[in-house]
């Protein structure tokens, strides 16, 4: 019995890590896209470029895959994917112009944006290649270059004062 928990709770891990993956491909192609996507849907009229962006693994998981998760979570992954289904459907459909199109993009990604937000304070980050986890923090320096001292807080830049 020990054994079959251990197996569930890695299956949890893995299909929490596939997702977070997933989820953070579609929000890095957004970013890195998101100006070149609207110049090639004027100039070539081709949707393509947008709905590439937008290619997801997700459409391929199984309520096997996902029963893993605990109810909440589904929901999550679910918001996220619905969000990120509704700017797939505007931008399959629409016949809007292209200026118009990358205003209605701007209203659907911060939608995405904080869905995904919710994805991550839920799921976590997902495990990079070198095996490790990123999570949110501030930066922070060494005093000096001994790794055995504290670290502290950089210091915050100076705000400029209007008589600057």
């Amino acid at each position: 019995m020990a054994r079959r928990k251990k197996a569930d709770a890695e299956a949890t891990i893995r299909v929490r890590n596939l997702i977070a993956l997933d989820a953070a491909n579609i929000m890095r192609r957004l970013e890195a896209r998101r100006g070149e996507m609207f110049a090639l849907f004027s100039r070539l009229r081709s949707r393509e470029p947008m709905l590439s962006t937008l290619a997801t693994r997700y459409a391929t998981a199984t309520f096997h895959d996902l029963v893993h998760l605990p109810v909440h979570e589904q929901s999550v992954v679910d918001h996220f994917y619905e969000c990120v289904d509704a700017l797939r459907w505007y931008f399959t459909y629409t016949e809007d112009m292209p200026s118009t199109a990358q205003q209605t993009f701007v209203t659907l990604h911060r939608r995405i944006e904080e869905a995904h937000r919710k994805l991550v304070a839920t799921l976590g980050h997902p495990v990079s290649p070198d095996g490790t986890t990123v999570v949110e923090g501030e930066v922070l320096r060494r005093e000096d270059s001994n790794p055995s001292d504290s670290l502290v807080h950089a210091p915050a830049p100076r705000k400029r004062r209007a008589s600057d």
